[in-house]
């Protein structure tokens, strides 16, 4: 016998909506089960990836929540009913998730500051493998959830951090947060980064913010496209952005978080799971106080929820999905 429960669902272009899905009895062999509190939306991947273009099939949304554990497998240890959980999982009232995909949640985090730490590692494999050390110069190009949080995760790991956004709004969120420096625009003819930049961290996805980077670094300095080129933006040739690679000796790469394997190794310490853990020990820790830029919804909003990021209409930079107020 299966228990019904509600997931979200994207039904269309520009529609959301709430579905009715089965939720096991018991869980699976290596798995726990257990009742979601919150669930974080990811506004790049969710509104591009889905939100905003043409469905002919409804598509299942979300990768970050927090779980309340209410049964193990029994070949499950670590994990025991009533524990806070992190995975990556769906928009949806209960999770049922391999044990070995979970994270504990430290003791005395707000359960909803939580999945914030699955923005954190977008760019934490960025942390883990650049050549650029602490005390260098990094830009943060693009302000929003995931560039806001790249922005501190290298100040927080000794980095000397500019964040560039063009919208105002957006650098006074960052300068109130603690980071200083922040402008509409690379500082391209300031001697004091001119070619001193160790390292952009491109968040925007824009092609222009691409190219800047490029003419900002030092020579073998890097520039890690965070952000997807979800579209087109200019009629730049990539004749302008050879040019400055080969000439500025610029190291140009992915910034995928998905470079790291999902769990540590013998030749591989870094992995996602280890950085999820990180990110949440640092949140426990007073990193960053991310509720103070999140906002709560009830999932039966979910309309307006998308309609209000799609429409910039929010002012808080993270949005949740509280499922204590799905009744």
């Amino acid at each position: 016998m299966m228990i019904m429960e509600a997931a979200i669902r994207i039904t269309g272009k520009q529609l959301a909506a709430l579905a009715e899905i089965e939720k096991p009895q018991s869980p699976a062999p290596g798995h726990l089960l257990g009742k979601t509190r919150y669930s974080l939306i990811s506004p790049g991947t969710e509104l591009h990836a889905l939100f905003l273009n043409d469905r002919t099939e409804p598509a299942d949304t979300g990768y970050a929540s927090v779980f309340e554990v209410e049964q193990t497998a029994d070949d499950v240890t670590g994990f025991r009913p009533g524990d806070l959980v992190f995975c990556m999982h769906n928009h949806q009232s209960f999770q049922h998730v391999p044990a070995s995909q979970a994270v504990l949640v430290p003791e005395g985090l707000d359960p909803a500051a939580a999945p914030i730490s699955r923005l954190m590692n977008v760019s934490m494999t960025t942390l883990m493998t650049t050549t650029a050390r602490p005390g260098d110069k990094v830009i943060v190009s693009g302000a929003g959830p995931v560039g806001f949080l790249a922005a501190h995760v290298f100040k927080h790991n000794g980095y000397d951090v500019m964040v560039i956004d063009p919208m105002e709004s957006r650098l006074e969120t960052v300068r109130a947060s603690g980071i200083s420096q922040a402008a509409a625009s690379l500082p391209l003819e300031d001697p004091a980064w001119k070619q001193k930049v160790a390292l952009v961290v491109e968040c925007s996805g824009h092609e222009s913010a691409v190219l800047d980077a490029c003419r900002i670094v030092r020579p073998r300095g890097e520039v890690v496209m965070i952000g997807v080129p979800w579209k087109r933006y200019t009629d730049h040739y990539a004749h302008e952005l050879l040019s400055l690679v080969f000439h500025h000796y610029v190291v140009l790469r992915s910034g995928w978080e998905w470079e790291l394997p999902v769990q540590s190794g013998h030749f591989q310490p870094h992995s996602i799971m280890g950085n999820l853990g990180l990110g949440l020990r640092w949140l426990s820790e007073g990193f960053l106080d991310v509720q103070a830029y999140s906002r709560l919804m009830s999932p039966h909003e979910v309309q307006d929820t998308y309609d209000g990021l799609a429409s910039r209409r929010f002012d808080e930079l993270f949005v949740l999905f509280d499922w204590s107020r799905l009744g």
